[in-house]
């Protein structure tokens, strides 16, 4: 089961990782601190899932807007730009607790895939060095 785990949450580099997490971090503060002390038990427990799971929620959304997008660019008014990442930031935030889970499957079955396409090429080097040794 650790090396499951391990499997997902290892899917993303440290880079990527904590440049989300900050953006989450940020976020929940925003929300936690901007309520005054008047958020309930458990909009404060949403904003402690939502932290952690956060980079993987945007995951899910930048693999998906980079599928449909492509390698194409599009010229369009930085400030409509601006406030367009601002609202799907938030989005990712607070459905992390649902989105989160698709990225973790996937990036799950991808690093099983790595691991074991590794294990593979391992393998056929050491049957060519006992071919060669002989």
């Amino acid at each position: 089961m650790k090396e499951k785990i391990k499997l997902a949450f290892g899917g993303l580099t440290k880079q990527y990782y904590f440049r989300q997490l900050f953006f989450g971090l940020a976020m929940g503060l925003i929300f936690l601190l901007g309520g005054w002390g008047k958020q309930s038990l458990s909009s404060i427990i949403l904003i402690l899932v939502s932290v952690p799971l956060y980079p993987y929620s945007r995951f899910v959304y930048e693999s998906i807007v980079g599928f449909i997008m492509g390698q194409n660019i599009i010229f369009t008014n930085a400030v409509l730009f601006f406030i367009l990442k601002i609202m799907t930031m938030f989005m990712c935030f607070f459905l992390a607790v649902f989105i989160a889970p698709i990225g973790l499957f996937y990036l799950y079955f991808h690093m099983k895939g790595l691991e074991n396409t590794i294990k593979e090429e391992v393998s056929s080097v050491h049957d060519l060095k006992d071919e060669v040794v002989k």
